[in-house]
């Protein structure tokens, strides 16, 4: 039997994630491959440390890209701090803050929701509540969701945690490279990431950072951690000085990291926060222009993951059925209570451009047009 060469089309991922790719990201990931051991490659992962670092805006000795998606990063800082019969606090306003609560779970935490309407932050005296009624060992919170384009400030939260003696973990998914992440500012023991939104490479990689405290703590467990494969006490081993075998890692995803990382920071952590915040502000005037309103919590909107409110009378899924299939844009729908709800336009790295703009913009102003919606009737 044969079978052709698979050819993908030219989308503009427009959705949740994966953004699309630099070209020279894409370059990179073409390279001949080395060993996992090779010195060259060693040299490398050090590079992607120290650039992660940078990104990451921390000193944190534990520093690196996990071999795996973004889930496999929540994981990571989960599995490494929690044993069974701890008391976790989970922020939960959205389906990542839920996963968060099921994986804490899974390690026999006993988890304590700290919930706000999908759209909405988590408030800090909320945890506040929180930590007063149980002695958390760890809280988590979702610093960008995903599902519903909130960003949830983390400092007040931080100084609330580490006052009841708790470790802070955070979900920056959809925040690194796209707006302020400050790791050692905000006093973060565990953050995690990926490699497919701001920093517009391929999914399959999963940044990681832990503070000496969150580390001290792995390392002192009762019980050994439930992942072999995430167990920072040996993955420490291989992206450490010593170097020893832990597993296989991702040849070309870390190529693909690598020159991702170097484009960041050449162009500057700062100004890419502000690409960011000016192509959501442009976006936002142009569906206001139409009537359409951007529908998470006012003052606290992602700006990389814009939820646009659907109305009255339009089907969600047509009209992102047309954007993919007549201009090859994908846009994300709404998940959970907002399923038919919201359209989740990202602008993340790559894609978060003027022209990139523009161009969703006509084309959704036709699309909702010839669906019957226009401003005039709003």
């Amino acid at each position: 039997m044969q079978i052709a060469a698979f050819q993908p089309p030219a989308r503009l991922l427009l959705g949740p994630g994966p953004s699309n790719a630099a070209p020279s990201v894409l370059k990179a990931m073409s390279q001949p491959l080395l060993g996992h051991l090779d010195p060259l490659f060693v040299r490398m992962m050090d590079e992607i440390k120290g650039m992660l670092r940078q990104v990451f805006q921390t000193k944190n000795d534990m520093t690196f890209p996990v071999s795996g998606t973004g889930s496999a990063g929540m994981e990571f800082c989960l599995v490494n701090l929690i044993e069974p019969g701890d008391e976790v606090v989970v922020g939960v306003n959205g389906y990542f803050g839920a996963r968060l609560a099921e994986i804490a779970d899974r390690c026999g935490a006993r988890v304590t929701k700290v919930e706000a309407p999908w759209g909405q932050i988590i408030e800090p005296q909320q945890i506040a509540d929180a930590v007063k009624k149980v002695r958390s060992k760890v809280v988590a919170v979702v610093h960008a969701e995903t599902s519903t384009g909130v960003l949830t400030p983390i400092e007040e939260i931080s100084r609330i945690a580490h006052d009841a003696g708790a470790l802070l973990v955070v979900d920056t998914v959809t925040s690194l490279g796209a707006c302020p992440v400050k790791i050692d500012d905000w006093k973060v023991d565990a953050v995690y990431s990926c490699s497919q939104k701001g920093l517009s490479a391929p999914p399959g990689l999963s940044p990681v950072s832990l503070s000496a405290r969150a580390v001290e703590v792995a390392a002192k467990r009762k019980r050994k951690v439930q992942s072999w494969y995430l167990d920072v006490n040996l993955l420490s081993a291989y992206w450490g000085q010593d170097r020893v075998y832990h597993h296989t890692a991702p040849i070309s995803m870390n190529y693909a990291l690598h020159e991702a990382l170097r484009l960041v920071l050449e162009e500057g952590l700062e100004a890419r926060w502000r690409r960011h915040e000016q192509n959501h502000l442009a976006l936002k005037q142009g569906i206001e222009a139409m009537k359409l309103q951007i529908a998470s919590q006012p003052g606290h909107q992602l700006w990389q993951l814009n939820a646009i409110s659907v109305p009255a009378g339009v089907d969600e899924g047509a009209v992102r059925k047309r954007l993919l299939e007549e201009f090859n844009i994908e846009v994300g729908a709404g998940l959970g209570p907002l399923k038919g709800k919201i359209w989740r336009v990202g602008l993340m790295g790559e894609n978060s451009r003027p022209e990139v703009v523009q161009k969703f913009l006509a084309a959704f102003r036709k699309v909702l047009a010839d669906a019957g919606y226009t401003p005039a009737k709003a």
